[in-house]
């Protein structure tokens, strides 16, 4: 049955302006990081897909090693898009990366310029598109030159193969040399995805300053802390969990769910339900709450996920009492 996209999907999402530029994000973005591979059910992800454009989430973030294996969400993307999205492109923002080992040999990880222009080449041949709208430097590379890789980045831009360019993981010092390369070159750096969640406040000493400053856009990855910060984990590990079926590719390890993780995570569902919302839905909530955050990225293994995530926008709200005690509890 051929897709057709619900009338009202723009009615109820927010849309933020991504830093300076001309370009507005969803509040809410989904991540194809997980449950998008050759492991995963393909009509799972379309119905995903689907629902989550349907609620008027128009930015769809991938990357060339998301799976497993390595290019299968990009390929899987590629054929749901081919199918359900083509008629919609210009009303998509789609986003790749290239950063981290992906082909065999000297010219297949990291940040050249012969890595990332051949690695984008793959995505849009995987994905069946011309260009995407975003694409990333998906970390730091320690021994290439920061010029070579920001050169690449314009370089493709130039070549129209990508509308935008951003970075992820980078450090504030590295972050703000790339942008002030990437501004002299002409293009500027749209946006920066970094890890984020109360678990992992990193970008609040420093970063988030630079991107207001620069005028770069800001959209966390792993804002649930890979499962941890919803109601899953409250009574410890449980089965099927990602942490119970060592999924790897990133996915959380059941080392990491300690006890003094779950006490915190008690707590904090107690201060959410006080909210009226879910435990994911506050922590989501408290990353959005900064206007300086574009977009979150969200994954998701079924459909509802996708709709509950988005009750996160029905009250981004907090009083200092409430900003106090997650401080207490996270401390």
């Amino acid at each position: 049955m051929n897709y057709l996209a619900n009338t009202e999907r723009y009615k109820n999402m927010e849309y933020r302006r991504c830093g300076n530029s001309g370009l507005k994000l969803p509040a809410v973005s989904l991540g194809l990081w997980h449950n998008f591979g050759d492991i995963d059910v393909l009509a799972n992800a379309r119905n995903i897909l689907r629902l989550a454009f349907d609620s008027g989430i128009t930015h769809f973030d991938l990357a060339n090693n998301y799976g497993p294996p390595a290019g299968s969400a990009e390929e899987n993307f590629g054929k749901i898009f081919k199918d359900d999205f083509k008629p919609y492109r210009d009303e998509l923002i789609i986003s790749t990366k290239a950063g981290w080992g992906m082909w065999e040999g000297p010219y297949g990880d990291w940040g050249s310029k012969k890595y990332l222009v051949a690695s984008l080449d793959q995505s849009l041949k995987r994905m069946g598109l011309d260009y995407v709208d975003i694409f990333y430097h998906h970390r730091p590379d320690p021994e290439t030159p920061l010029e070579e890789t920001m050169t690449a980045l314009d370089l493709i831009v130039r070549q129209g193969k990508a509308l935008y360019v951003g970075i992820s993981s980078y450090l504030p010092a590295e972050a703000e040399k790339a942008f002030k390369i990437l501004k002299e070159l002409g293009t500027p750096c749209l946006i920066h995805q970094p890890k984020y969640s109360m678990f992992d406040r990193w970008v609040e000493y420093g970063l988030l300053d630079i991107l207001e400053q620069d005028g770069v856009g800001c959209i966390p990855f792993s804002p649930l802390a890979q499962g941890l910060l919803t109601n899953k984990y409250l009574n410890g590990i449980p089965e099927g969990s990602r942490a119970a079926t060592h999924r790897g590719n990133g996915a959380i390890d059941e080392n990491e769910v300690t006890e003094d993780k779950i006490a915190r995570i008690r707590k904090l569902n107690d201060l959410a339900i006080n909210r009226g919302q879910d435990l994911a839905q506050m922590a989501l909530a408290w990353i959005l709450r900064d206007k300086r955050i574009t977009s979150v990225l969200i994954g998701a293994s079924r459909p509802q996920q996708v709709t509950d995530s988005l009750g996160c926008l029905n009250n981004l709200a907090f009083s200092a009492d409430e900003l106090n005690r997650i401080n207490e509890i996270l401390k």
